[in-house]
């Protein structure tokens, strides 16, 4: 996944690849949670606001549920999760990514 911009809100980052707007855990949220046993993902096509439930984690230490930083539609959803929920307990916290956006407002990102 090629890095254009990245930013960070509510231990989650957001990284801009030059078309979608992707998603997921910070390193931070992976240590504050403990090993994650599941994860609630919304589907592909969804329009979600900024503020709204984006996903609910359970894991170890906490089950939490994060906020869309992002106002937008669901893209794409991370299916090694599905396959391999260890996947958001890995240490490349690019591999802990959660789901992407499309339709997003560049101002919005940039607010961020």
């Amino acid at each position: 996944m090629e890095k254009k911009c990245l930013k960070r809100k509510d231990n989650l980052w957001i990284l801009f690849n030059g078309k979608e707007y992707v998603v997921g855990l910070t390193k931070a949220a992976q240590e504050e949670l403990g090993a994650v046993t599941f994860a609630n993902l919304p589907t592909v096509g969804k329009e979600i606001k900024a503020g709204e439930p984006l996903i609910e984690v359970e894991a170890e230490k906490a089950v939490q549920e994060f906020q869309a930083p992002l106002t937008g539609v669901i893209s794409s959803v991370n299916d090694k999760i599905v396959e391999d929920i260890n996947i958001l307990n890995d240490e490349d916290e690019m591999n802990a990514w959660l789901v992407s956006f499309k339709d997003v407002t560049a101002v919005d990102f940039e607010a961020l």
